[in-house]
């Protein structure tokens, strides 16, 4: 695998995990352009056929408290937002009628996830375009060109394949999720890791069994 120059990151901002992998791209090479792709997790989801974390009783639990753990051990500060999971696609949204910048998404990253506060609310979001000083308010995010392009992002990610957030997509590889990151760099830094024997193994192992 030739090193590319550039990837996509895949996120949502309903994923307290894309906020802590958006926190540590100070680790990225700096030659790397990363360009925000804001998506609507639920989409994939249902594409795939699979339940969100908070969806499952004991595993909503177990996210929280590692999420915390995560953010503890690498230094990062979190709160968590008043409730969760919430509506994340009038904030996506904003992203992307705001330009959809990496400064602009971090800013309504920390805006929920550093300083634990609503966008799901009419008051909250207002409260949010407020602090991102976007004039045009709630009312702005509501344009059909902003709702077509958080679509067409959320339908190339499917195309992709992309089944989660956060994701990177490497020269048509995939990186899922915020454990991966340590993965993603190291694909970066080798260029030829993928291409491992071993790797390339795993990669077609045939299915055993498949659940009725």
């Amino acid at each position: 695998m030739n090193a590319p120059r550039s990837a996509e990151w895949f996120f949502d901002f309903v994923s307290p995990f894309a906020y802590l992998q958006l926190e540590q791209f100070g680790a990225l090479p700096p030659a790397l352009d990363v360009t925000p792709r804001p998506v609507v997790l639920g989409a994939l989801l249902a594409h795939a056929g699979q339940k969100g974390p908070a969806e499952i009783a004991a595993k909503r639990v177990f996210t929280y408290r590692h999420v915390l753990f995560r953010a503890q051990t690498l230094g990062i500060a979190l709160r968590m937002p008043p409730a969760h999971p919430f509506n994340p696609i009038r904030p996506l949204r904003l992203a992307i009628a705001l330009g959809g910048s990496l400064d602009v998404v971090r800013r309504i990253f920390r805006h929920i996830w550093r300083d634990g506060n609503d966008v799901a609310s009419p008051e909250g979001f207002a409260a949010l375009c407020d602090a991102m000083g976007y004039a045009d308010g709630p009312k702005g995010v509501e344009a059909q060109s902003v709702k077509d392009a958080l679509r067409r992002h959320t339908e190339h990610a499917i195309e992709l394949g992309v089944f989660g957030v956060p994701t990177f997509n490497l020269g048509g590889e995939l990186f899922w999720g915020e454990d991966a990151t340590g993965l993603f760099l190291h694909c970066l830094e080798s260029g030829d890791w993928l291409d491992d024997p071993e790797v390339r193994r795993v990669s077609r192992l045939p299915v055993g069994v498949q659940r009725a």
